[in-house]
C-alpha cells in the first residue's frame, strides 16, 4: 500500500464545557488508495497510548481488506499522544493538574467523532460513507466504546484483544500475571523454565545484600546505569515477561521490539536446565530476556527504567490509569511465576495522589461505557488470543445475530489485526474471516439504508 497522507485538525481541548473555548491540533492519515468515491466505506482506526504511526505500520488488517471494499483508510491519533499535544512534552504531575485534565477516554471519542464528520462534509461523496472502526488493545476499547456511544456515527466496529471487563470489580488482580505464567507453562520445557524464572527473584535479592552484590548483578544484567537495589532490575523482568506474552506471534516482528517468532519459546530454551542456581541462574536469565531486549545483538547496555518503544508513552498511560482506566495487577508467587505484590485499591490511589494529585474513580468506566452490557449497542466482533494475558478482561466467548465474541488459540495481542501471515493459526485466519463477512454485513445494511429510495410517487 501507498503511505497514507498526513493531515491536521484543530479539535476543541474539552467537548463538554462550553466556557473553555481551547483548541488543540490532531493529527491523522488517510489513505484514498482503495477508496471508491461514491459513499464507498471509511475504516477508521481509534488511536491508542502511542504515536499513530506505530500502529498505521501494525495493523495490516485494514490494508488487506481495504481493496475488498474499496474503503478509504483513516488513522487518528489520540490527544496527547504522538504529535497531538494540547501541552506539548509537558508531563503529568501534582503541578500540570488541570493540564491533563482533558485527557480521557470520552474525550478522546469526542475527537474522533467530531473527526470523522469532518472528513465526512469536506468530500461530498464521502457523506452517507458507512465507517467501520478498527482498534487493538486499549485502541479496542476505544472501538467498542465509539460504537457504543456514536451508533449515529459508527455502522460497526472491530475490537480486538480489548480488555473492557478489565477492572477491580470485574477480575481478580492476579487473573494477568496468571495469564503471563501460562503462556510459559505451554512451550517446551515450560515447567522448568517457570521453576526458575521463580527462584530468581529470591537469588537477585540475596545477590543485592552481598558487598559489591549491586555491582555485580548491573554487570551481570549489562545495564547503562548503577542500582540502588534489586527491585529496579525485578520489574524490569516481570515487563519483559509480560510484553512477551503479549506478542508472542508466530513470526518475527518489531511492533515493541525487534524478536523472533515464538519468543517465550525462545526464551525458555536459555530457562531450560534444570534448578539452575546463583550466578548461572542470573546468566540464564540474562540471556533469556536477550531474546526480547537485544535479539538483534546491537544492544550495548538496558535501561531499566522502560522495555517498551519510544512511541508508546508509559507515562501518560500510567496517568490515565490513575483516572479511570484502573487496572488492578497482583502476584503470589504460587499461582504466577513473580515476586509476591499486593494490590488494594487504597495503597492505589494513595499512589496515584502522590504521583498526579489525582484520585480515581475505578467504577467509572464500567458506569460509563456499560463493561459487558457494552455489547448491547450490536454491530461489535470483539477477539481474544488465548496466548495474550489481556484475554482474561475481554469479552467472554459468545455469538448473537449482531455481536460476536471470538476466542483464538495460539494467538496473542490482536494477532488478527496484523497482516495476514503464512505462519497464522488457523484460529486467526478463521477470526479474520468471520470480521469480513460481519463488515461486509454492515456496510451493505448501512448503504441500503442510505440509498435513495426509486420508488416514484402515485
Amino acid at each position: 500500500y501507498i503511505y497514507p497522507t498526513e493531515l491536521y485538525f484543530k479539535q476543541n481541548l474539552d467537548h463538554f464545557d462550553f466556557t473553555i473555548n481551547a483548541t488543540f491540533t490532531q493529527r491523522y492519515f488517510v489513505s484514498e488508495q482503495y477508496w471508491t468515491k461514491m459513499d464507498g466505506p471509511i475504516f477508521f482506526y481509534t488511536g491508542n497510548e502511542g504515536d499513530i504511526e506505530l500502529f498505521i505500520k501494525n495493523t495490516g488488517l485494514m490494508w488487506d481488506i481495504a481493496p475488498m471494499f474499496k474503503a478509504m483508510v483513516v488513522f487518528a491519533e489520540h490527544r496527547y499522544y504522538g504529535k497531538s499535544k494540547p501541552f506539548g512534552n509537558l508531563k503529568p504531575s501534582t503541578k500540570t493538574i488541570k493540564e491533563f485534565s482533558y485527557l480521557t477516554a470520552e474525550q478522546a471519542l469526542a475527537d474522533f467523532a467530531i473527526l470523522v464528520k469532518h472528513i465526512k462534509s469536506t468530500d461530498s461523496k464521502a457523506k452517507n460513507s458507512p465507517v467501520v472502526v478498527f482498534g487493538g488493545s486499549y485502541g479496542g476499547m476505544l472501538s467498542a466504546w465509539f460504537r457504543l456511544k456514536y451508533p449515529h456515527i459508527v455502522t460497526g466496529a472491530i475490537a480486538a484483544s480489548a480488555p473492557v471487563l478489565y477492572f477491580p470489580s470485574t477480575v481478580k488482580c492476579s487473573q494477568y500475571n496468571e495469564a503471563v505464567t501460562n503462556n510459559f507453562l505451554s512451550v517446551q520445557n515450560g515447567e522448568t523454565c517457570v521453576a526458575n524464572i521463580r527462584n530468581v527473584w529470591k537469588t537477585m535479592n540475596e545477590t543485592a545484600k552481598k558487598p559489591g552484590g549491586l555491582k555485580l548483578l548491573g554487570e551481570i544484567f549489562h545495564l547503562c546505569s548503577a542500582i540502588n537495589s534489586s527491585t529496579a532490575v525485578e520489574s524490569f523482568i516481570k515487563d519483559i515477561f509480560g510484553n512477551m506474552a503479549m506478542v508472542d506471534y508466530p513470526y518475527a516482528n518489531n511492533f515493541l521490539s525487534n524478536i523472533p517468532a515464538w519468543p517465550v519459546n525462545k526464551t525458555c530454551q536459555h530457562l531450560s536446565e534444570p534448578n539452575l542456581q546463583g550466578l548461572d541462574l542470573l546468566q540464564a536469565m540474562h540471556s533469556a530476556i536477550g531474546v526480547y531486549q537485544n535479539y538483534t545483538g546491537s544492544v550495548k547496555c538496558y535501561n531499566v527504567k522502560t522495555t517498551e518503544t519510544s512511541k508508546l508513552s508509559t507515562t501518560l498511560w500510567n496517568y490515565m490509569t490513575c483516572g479511570a482506566m484502573v487496572m488492578p495487577f497482583c502476584a503470589n508467587g504460587v499461582t504466577d511465576m513473580f515476586p509476591v505484590k499486593n494490590w488494594t485499591q487504597e495503597s492505589f490511589d494513595k499512589s496515584c495522589f502522590k504521583k498526579y494529585g489525582i484520585k480515581s474513580r475505578p467504577e467509572w468506566a464500567l458506569t460509563d461505557f456499560g463493561g459487558s452490557k457494552a455489547v448491547e449497542a450490536g454491530n461489535i466482533v470483539f477477539t481474544n488470543g488465548l496466548l495474550d494475558p489481556w484475554h482474561v478482561g475481554g469479552v467472554p466467548e459468545m455469538k448473537s445475530e449482531s455481536v460476536v465474541s471470538i476466542l483464538m488459540w495460539g494467538a496473542a495481542h490482536h494477532l488478527d489485526l496484523r497482516h495476514a501471515n503464512d505462519a497464522d493459526p488457523s484460529s486467526v485466519v478463521e477470526a479474520r474471516k468471520t470480521q469480513v463477512k460481519h463488515i461486509a454485513k454492515w456496510i451493505s445494511s448501512t448503504q441500503e439504508r442510505l440509498r435513495p429510495s426509486t420508488a416514484h410517487r402515485v
